[in-house]
Parts: C-alpha cells; sequence; structure tokens
C-alpha cells in the first residue's frame, strides 16, 4: 500500500469514526439525557440542558486508574 493509498483509507476511517461517535452521542442524550465527557481536566455529565457535573478530576494520563462511566 502506498502512502496515498494509506492517507486515503485513514480519512475514511476518521471520518466513519467522527460520523459514528456523533450518533451513538445524540442517541445516548436522547436515552440516558446526559453524555460522559472529558472536559478542561474534569470527567463530566453534560446534560441536555448544557448543564454539567464534574465527576472526577483527571490528574494525568500516567495514573487515572479504573474510572467507572455508566
Amino acid at each position: 500500500m502506498n502512502s496515498q493509498e494509506e492517507y486515503l483509507t485513514k480519512r475514511v476511517v476518521v471520518r466513519a469514526t467522527k460520523k459514528g461517535m456523533k450518533i451513538a452521542a445524540k442517541e445516548t442524550m436522547d436515552i440516558m439525557g446526559y453524555n460522559v465527557i472529558a472536559l478542561n481536566g474534569w470527567v463530566v455529565k453534560k446534560f441536555k440542558d448544557g448543564t454539567i457535573e464534574r465527576i472526577k478530576e483527571i490528574k494525568s494520563s500516567s495514573n487515572l486508574g479504573p474510572l467507572a462511566l455508566d
């Protein structure tokens, strides 16, 4: 596979992934009323009305440990 083919394949995968994540986030918001995301160094719940509830601070990527996302 040459670099042009790799670039096009990567582009297709990135585009499909973004689209899938957008659809999944919308469906989750419709069903549960919130999404769990990382925002400004925190794991937060983002609700339909735009309010945000902090769950846990992200100290560094090397010591995250177990983090349950419901």
